[in-house]
């Protein structure tokens, strides 16, 4: 008996109107799953299992599922994608402190051991992009290039003013007994993707934010106690400032490309803080060509 039928020759999904009104459901590409012991407890990784090895770093408060549309055609542009969850987010255990970039960037040299990777590359996206600095500097030696999407350099005053806006928005977020934080949350959010956002895709980016198992907010105000604008001048490996007009912080994309006019420059046309979602392919492009460029 083939097992999309009852026996009788006829389909599972003739049975099931459901089935008949949806047209079968897609085959979504699916990286394996795992997770590795670390002295950080465990940490929950996607992998697509073969290629340039690259860790991808999300960035806050999401988790590796940001990089849902990027796996497959990075997986086919011979890149092995790692997707990792930052202690605290997604499925990864918390740190039973308040995390800075530097302890998110051991906890993912840890799963570099783990991983048996001698060498690597890493990409980071707006938070992550500074945990990715961070990985770069703390391994020298085994990362081989460093591709930060959305960069962020920002003065002393600036960061202050930012922690400020965290701890009124995001440490001091209102739970609110009917519900109400939720909608409130894809609010905000639907305006941060920008014109034409898919209710779907956000309800996607909230569900990330409070599902980790550490407070949502310990991502960014890990990223502005840690001065990026400094320790992007000790990068030593080739390193690419990816960024799109359309972001939050393009404007300290160009600033990194002042600091570091030796790093490559690449910028997507439109988008916002979610171009990953928002042009995969030409993302995709743009990240396989510098890691293949020269190799």
């Amino acid at each position: 008996m083939s097992a999309a039928t009852d026996g009788e020759g006829t389909t599972r999904a003739e049975h099931n109107p459901f089935a008949r009104r949806a047209g079968g459901l897609p085959a979504p590409f699916v990286p394996r799953r795992g997770y590795c012991d670390t002295p950080f407890g465990q940490l929950h990784y996607r992998d697509t299992g073969s290629g340039i090895p690259l860790l991808l770093c999300h960035q806050a408060p999401q988790s590796s599922k940001q990089f849902s549309a990027v796996y497959r055609p990075l997986h086919e542009r011979g890149i092995r994608a790692i997707g990792v969850d930052l202690p605290g987010y997604g499925e990864s255990d918390p740190l039973p402190f308040v995390p800075t970039i530097e302890d998110f960037a051991g906890a993912l040299a840890a799963l570099v051991d783990a991983l048996a990777l001698q060498r690597s590359s890493v990409l980071g996206h707006h938070t992550g992009a500074l945990v990715a600095t961070e990985l770069a500097l703390q391994l020298r030696e085994r990362v081989d290039r460093v591709i930060l999407n959305g960069p962020l350099p920002m003065s002393a005053e600036a960061r202050r003013e930012a922690l400020d806006w965290v701890e009124e928005n995001e440490i001091d977020f209102r739970y609110a007994a009917d519900g109400g934080h939720l909608q409130a949350a894809f609010a905000l959010r639907a305006g941060a993707y920008g014109p034409g956002a898919d209710p779907r895709t956000i309800t996607r980016y909230i569900a990330e934010q409070f599902q980790g198992y550490a407070p949502f907010w310990i991502g960014h105000h890990a990223a502005f106690l840690y001065d990026h604008a400094a320790a992007l001048g000790k990068i030593r490996q080739p390193a690419l400032i990816l960024t799109n007009t359309g972001d939050q912080v393009y404007a300290n994309a160009l600033r990194t490309r002042e600091l570091r006019p030796d790093f490559a420059f690449t910028a997507l046309d439109g988008g916002g803080i979610d171009i990953v979602d928002q042009q995969p392919e030409a993302w995709a492009a743009a990240v396989a060509g510098f890691l293949k460029d020269g190799a």
